[in-house]
């Protein structure tokens, strides 16, 4: 599969960076008359199909009710209607306090990963939306949701029982001290990341029962699976994530706080991997994406091939990180790269090189700059490019690839250094 994607990331990525379909105008439209109504429904069940066969199973989802759920639940109903023509992209979307709805492909493989039962009581920290509540409705027993924001926890709820969503329970609370009084359960999944497993989860975990948490540092996470076997937990490592910033005591006391006045990226060389993987810690939402061992990196002992052969398919890899406008004006970005046979995209800003989205502190406003690869050479040349960083940016996501062009890159050792705002 082109899609054999290793890294995830609840910004969902591809929609930040531009990937997916828009529906039509008569999808858009929530006060249709009748006959547009059903129409907008026909809409949506073909972005729902075609979402699922091309974001989801194409990435690596095989679990055929995983795939089922995500192709009946209405996502876009757990959006404001502003947000309709976006709800079957593979990407994350606001739903206020500083939140967002988790991409569809997230959605599918956690929920794959919790391998839910019919009989399961699932506990699910991080309300959000509803919509990962949603999908898990039909695969399982029964979903008791957390959510730390009333006004959210509130919406949620309404959403689910509007849609009929019945064994789905919902509270408005802290979810790191779990629910007790309705423990112990057989799954638990966590969407926000703390640094550390919170005891009150392991502790209302079942025997043998499965929890699927991000944990780590605020911009270099791991998605991980635990299972709990003689009262302790067996950690098997995913993927390398990015999730939202947390709400509450967990965030406000981390170890490790971000400073966006000194930007930087970890892992620039791709020597550290998982635990007996190739996946490349703190790198994520890979696609074609191959790290090499051969002797002929640069620097250290591994680098990273990019290639792709279809105009348009993305191939590409992302890292996270604070960026403080207010401190840094314009940031160097240098790496070494070698690349072969590029070629065209579909369009013509489909250009090898790197791209750094910038947030804001409520991560509503965003703006993508992109410094595209100048050479075609297939020896290895280090190249460097400056970004401007706009006043309002408080963290950003940086990107490197082919950015829909054919070819194939080969980069290394890729460095960001920041200037000083006057």
């Amino acid at each position: 599969m082109w899609r054999n994607l290793r890294n995830v990331c609840l910004y969902g990525l591809l929609g930040v960076f531009g990937s997916g379909i828009f529906l039509p105008a008569t999808a858009r439209q929530p006060n249709a008359p009748l006959h547009g109504r059903k129409l907008q429904s026909d809409q949506y069940t073909i972005a729902r199909e075609r979402m699922v066969r091309e974001d989801i199973a194409e990435s690596g989802v095989t679990d055929v009710r995983v795939l089922e759920s995500m192709r009946m639940t209405p996502r876009h109903e757990f959006v404001s209607t502003s947000q309709w023509p976006l709800a079957y992209f593979d990407m994350s979307l606001p739903i206020g306090e500083r939140q967002t709805i988790s991409g569809p492909f997230v959605v599918a493989y956690m929920t794959e990963q919790l391998d839910p039962k019919p009989t399961d009581r699932v506990l699910e920290i991080g309300t959000g939306s509803g919509y990962q509540a949603a999908v898990l409705s039909p695969l399982v027993g029964t979903v008791y949701s957390i959510e730390i924001h009333e006004a959210l926890g509130r919406r949620a709820r309404t959403t689910l029982r509007r849609l009929g969503y019945t064994n789905v329970i919902t509270k408005i609370g802290d979810g790191f001290v779990g629910w007790k009084e309705k423990g112990p359960f057989d799954k638990i999944i966590v969407t926000c990341s703390p640094e550390k497993i919170p005891l009150p989860l392991i502790d209302q975990l079942v025997e043998d029962g499965i929890m699927i948490i991000p944990v780590g540092q605020r911009y270099e996470q791991t998605l991980v699976r635990l299972q709990k076997k003689a009262g302790k937990l067996e950690r098997s490592d995913l993927v390398p994530s990015l999730f939202v910033p947390m709400t509450g005591h967990a965030e406000e006391r981390r170890e490790v706080l971000p400073n966006g006045e000194n930007p930087s990226l970890a892992n620039q060389g791709f020597e550290t991997c998982l635990p007996d993987s190739q996946t490349p810690s703190a790198w994520y939402y890979g696609r074609q994406e191959t790290l090499l061992e051969n002797g002929e990196a640069p620097l250290g002992q591994r680098h990273l091939l990019l290639q792709n052969s279809e105009p348009g398919r993305p191939a590409h890899i992302f890292q996270g990180f604070p960026l403080d406008g207010r401190a840094v004006r314009e940031v160097t970005i240098s790496y070494h790269v070698r690349a072969q046979r590029l070629g065209k995209g579909r369009i013509p800003e489909a250009t090898p090189g790197v791209a750094i989205r910038f947030f804001d502190e409520r991560r509503v406003r965003s703006t993508r700059l992109a410094a595209p690869l100048r050479i075609n050479s297939s020896e290895w040349q280090r190249v460097t490019s400056s970004i401007l960083v706009p006043n309002w940016s408080r963290e950003a996501i940086l990107q490197i690839g082919l950015m829909g062009a054919t070819g194939q890159i080969e980069v290394d050792q890729i460095e960001i250094m920041p200037a000083d705002r006057s």
